[in-house]
C-alpha cells in the first residue's frame, strides 16, 4: 500500500470472488451472513418496538449490512473497537448477544451494562468502548488505545469508526495525527452512507473522497465499496495484517447507503431531502441481497441452508426480544450501582 495515492481497493488488490472465498473458507463466509442478517433484523424489530411506545435510541444501518458489520467481524475478540452512534453492525460483528443487547437498549438490568447506558453500550469482555455521543471524539479514545497496545507490545489493532459527517470534526484529524506520528496500530474506518443527518456529505466536505485525507496524514486511504462485502472483508482483512505488523495506521472509506432514516423519527428520507430515485437506484445495491445471491452462484451455500439460517435468526430476535421484556429495571435501590464507587 503506497501513500502517495488513495485508490479503490479494487483497483489496488485485483481480488477475484474465487480467491476471497477460498482464503475466508465457508464457516467464515456464513459467519458473516448469519451477523448481516442480525444487523438488519435487529433494526426491524428496534423500529417495530419504537412503533409501540418503547423508548429505545436508534439509528438504523438499513442498508449498510456489506460495510460496519462485515469489518467489526473480521476483527479478532482481542482486538479493540471503538464505535460510532450508528448501529448495532459494530455490537454483533464484534460477538456480542441479541439478548443482552436489546436488553441493553431497553435499559434493563440484564444488559450489557446493566441498563445504565442503553445506546452508549459497551463490552469490556470483547474489548468494545462505548457509543461516546459526542461526535468524532472516540478518535482520541482510538488514540489512547493504540498507545497502549504499543507501550504493552502486544499485535492487537483497534479499529474506530466514524461516519461522514464526523469525518469534518477537529478530534477526528487530531486522533489520525496522533496515531500516524506514533504509528500507532489504529484502522480509522470512515462509513461515508452520503448523508450527515439530513445533508448529502459533499455539500459540507472539502473532498468528495474522504479517503483522501489519509494523505495529509502520512498514511494508507483506501476507498471500497460498501456495499459489497467481498471487496469490504478482503480490504480489512489486508489492512489489520499490516497494521497488526506494526507498519502504522490506515484509513478505509467505505461508500454505502442507509435505506432508511437518520433515526426511527426521520419522515423525509424518502422524497424529502432525498429523491425517491436516487434511494430506489440505491436499493438495486442490496449488500445482503448481492452477498447472498454471490454465496449461491459459488457453491458456499444452498437456497436450502440459507432459508435454514434466515429462519434460525428470525427465532433468536423473537427469543431476544422475549428476554428484553421480561428483564427486570434497575431498582432505585441499586440504580447508582456500578457509576459511582461504593
Amino acid at each position: 500500500m503506497s501513500v502517495q495515492s488513495v485508490k479503490p481497493a479494487y483497483d489496488s488488490l485485483h481480488y477475484k470472488y474465487q480467491d476471497i472465498i477460498r482464503e475466508f473458507g465457508k464457516e467464515k463466509l456464513k459467519k458473516i451472513l448469519i451477523n448481516m442478517l442480525k444487523t438488519r433484523y435487529l433494526d426491524q424489530e428496534i423500529d417495530q418496538l419504537i412503533k409501540e411506545g418503547i423508548p429505545i435510541t436508534q439509528h438504523s444501518t438499513y442498508g449498510q449490512e456489506g460495510s460496519q458489520v462485515v469489518a467489526a467481524s473480521i476483527l479478532e475478540k482481542e482486538d479493540y473497537l471503538v464505535p460510532n452512534h450508528r448501529g448495532w453492525g459494530w455490537a454483533i460483528g464484534k460477538g456480542l448477544s441479541l439478548k443482552k443487547i436489546l436488553a441493553e437498549l431497553m435499559y434493563k438490568e440484564t444488559g450489557y451494562c446493566k441498563g445504565r447506558g442503553g445506546p452508549h453500550l459497551a463490552s469490556k469482555e470483547h474489548n468494545l468502548f462505548l457509543r461516546v455521543g459526542i461526535q468524532g471524539s472516540y478518535a482520541g479514545l482510538a488514540a489512547g488505545i493504540g498507545l497502549s497496545i504499543q507501550m504493552k507490545k502486544t499485535k492487537d489493532v483497534c479499529m474506530c469508526i466514524f461516519g461522514d459527517g464526523s469525518s469534518n470534526a477537529g478530534y477526528i484529524h487530531e486522533g489520525m495525527n496522533i496515531a500516524s506520528t506514533n504509528k500507532l496500530p489504529l484502522i480509522f474506518f470512515c462509513e461515508n452512507n452520503q448523508y450527515a443527518l439530513f445533508t448529502h456529505y459533499e455539500k459540507t466536505t472539502s473532498v468528495k473522497d474522504l479517503a483522501l485525507r489519509a494523505l495529509g496524514y502520512n498514511m494508507p486511504g483506501y476507498i471500497v465499496d460498501g456495499m459489497n462485502a467481498f471487496a469490504v472483508m478482503k480490504l480489512f482483512s489486508d489492512s489489520i495484517q499490516i497494521v497488526r505488523s506494526g507498519k502504522g495506521p490506515i484509513l478505509i472509506e467505505t461508500k454505502t447507503y442507509r435505506y432508511s432514516g437518520h433515526t426511527a423519527y426521520d419522515n423525509f428520507y424518502y422524497g424529502g431531502y432525498r429523491t425517491k430515485e436516487e434511494v430506489d437506484e440505491w436499493k438495486k445495491k442490496d449488500p445482503i441481497h448481492f452477498y447472498i445471491e454471490k454465496l449461491k452462484y459459488f457453491d458456499v451455500l444452498t437456497e436450502e441452508e440459507i432459508i435454514g439460517i434466515d429462519r434460525n435468526i428470525k427465532r433468536e430476535i423473537k427469543e431476544a426480544t422475549d428476554y428484553a421484556f421480561n428483564s427486570p429495571l434497575p431498582s432505585k435501590d441499586n440504580f447508582t450501582r456500578v457509576a459511582y464507587l461504593d
